[in-house]
């Protein structure tokens, strides 16, 4: 099983990777070197658009350009002109509170979570931003929002707050964009490491990059172990299926306060990484509005 660091990005905090099947390219961002990033596989190369704030997560809109979740509100993005145009400011009342992982549904609803930049409060939230740009609270009391994905058949949801340490399972309502029924299925308390980003393959089990685990680690609906893979970073972020065939496992990676020993011991911290897990993913759906 092969683990191949394909950008040496040495990211702060490399995360939300997204396979563009049109263009047959990744994109990811480096939240806190406030960058986009496009690695294209058949050419390798990479480039990189400078953001005004700290940019959390994006998806691709059906019309072009980004739906982006900055540090603080949702927009949409230019890739041309740079250009942003504001939807909300969903929490500028909760100060100290910055946006962290979204990723859109298949109906095309864009979903963004909150978290505590200080990482202590259970302060974020969960939101749905809808193809008519309004924007609903679907959940409350979140440390750290991640590990957004739906089943393949969209029945389930699943989310995860780092803080906790604990993935959560809800029953989905698609046609409604509603969560219910929450249930813990995977409870890293107490391991030293949390879960992180998330994406599920085509047979509808959950890969997870676990920070601080140095691992990515594959779970079924309920909640079962079934493998983990060792990466050779301490802080794996998040995971996205693309390539071809859909076939090839992307991991982002951060550095984030490794330095000194830590940091020598490790100089891939930070990067991208392709891993061949024998099984292939979906395709992302892009942004509706």
């Amino acid at each position: 099983m092969g683990v191949t660091c394909v950008v040496e990005a040495g990211n702060r905090l490399g995360e939300v990777p997204v396979w563009d099947v049109a263009e047959q390219a990744l994109y990811w961002v480096d939240i806190e070197g406030r960058l986009l990033q496009r690695y294209t596989p058949s050419t390798g190369a990479v480039e990189r658009w400078a953001m005004p704030e700290r940019i959390a997560c994006f998806a691709l809109r059906e019309s072009g350009g980004l739906i982006v979740a900055f540090a603080s509100g949702i927009a949409f993005y230019d890739l041309e002109t740079g250009e942003i145009d504001w939807i909300a400011r969903p929490e500028a009342d909760r100060p100290g509170n910055r946006f962290n992982e979204g990723k859109c549904d298949r109906r095309g609803r864009f979903w963004t979570g909150s978290m505590d930049d200080g990482l202590t409060r259970r302060s974020g939230a969960l939101y749905r931003v809808d193809p008519d740009r309004s924007v609903e609270m679907v959940l409350d009391g979140v440390g750290v929002s991640n590990s957004i994905v739906w089943s393949p058949d969209d029945r389930d949801f699943y989310v995860a707050d780092t803080l906790e340490g604990v993935i959560w399972r809800f029953d989905f309502d698609a046609e409604a964009g509603r969560i219910s029924n929450r249930r813990a299925i995977v409870d890293l308390r107490g391991s030293g490491f949390g879960p992180d980003g998330s994406t599920v393959d085509a047979e509808g089990c959950l890969w997870n990059a676990q920070w601080g685990g140095w691992r990515v680690a594959r779970y079924s609906p309920e909640g079962e172990l079934l493998r983990t893979v060792p990466l050779p970073v301490q802080k794996p972020t998040n995971c996205i299926f693309g390539g071809p065939d859909l076939a090839t496992l992307y991991v982002t990676s951060a550095v984030a306060d490794l330095d000194g020993a830590a940091l020598a011991a490790q100089p891939l911290a930070g990067g991208l990484f392709a891993l061949d897990v024998g099984v292939a993913g979906l395709p992302e759906t892009r942004f509706a509005g």
